[in-house]
């Protein structure tokens, strides 16, 4: 017996992973900049809004895919073979987006990490601000909202 709502429950299993995707944050671009001399053109700060905004989306889908399953085994696999080979492959992170059929191009658009790559580049290469980016960062935030609230509407406080 939890006096928490839901959403407030949902809330609190994702700021651990958050966090944690933060430091990874850092990590990776500590290690871009200074080991792998890529050049760092934008603000941090910017970086920071777009990669939480990311995260949230990230962490999201996976609590709502848990909420979805019933045993860990199907999170996994429902987890890997629907969601993150799709989203490798339409995403533009394995292949451009422009060497796909003209049919499969708009599914692209509906993907998370298509928005983060092109925000990610564009902080990097050209220095882009938010304003920039208002359109990667209005669809992450959207789409995060929207996972968080569903996640927060299938959760249920049970014991197991």
């Amino acid at each position: 017996v939890s006096p928490l709502r839901p959403m407030v429950l949902v809330a609190g299993k994702l700021v651990p992973f958050v966090l944690v995707g933060l430091v990874d944050v850092v990590l990776v671009v500590t290690v871009a900049r200074f080991l792998l001399g890529v050049p760092f053109q934008g603000s941090l700060l910017t970086l920071f809004v777009v990669s939480l905004l990311f995260i949230i989306n990230t962490t999201g889908l996976g609590l709502l895919i848990s909420t979805l399953s019933s045993t860990q085994q199907e999170a996994m696999m429902t987890s890997m073979f629907f969601i993150m080979m799709p989203i490798m492959y339409l995403s533009g992170f394995a292949f451009p987006i422009e060497s796909m059929p003209e049919v499969v191009q708009p599914l692209t658009d509906v993907i998370p990490l298509t928005h983060f790559l092109v925000a990610i580049r564009g902080i990097f290469l050209k220095g882009s601000s938010i304003a920039d980016l208002w359109y990667q960062c209005s669809w992450l935030a959207g789409t995060g909202a929207l996972v968080f609230v569903l996640s927060g509407l299938r959760f249920r406080k049970r014991l197991a």
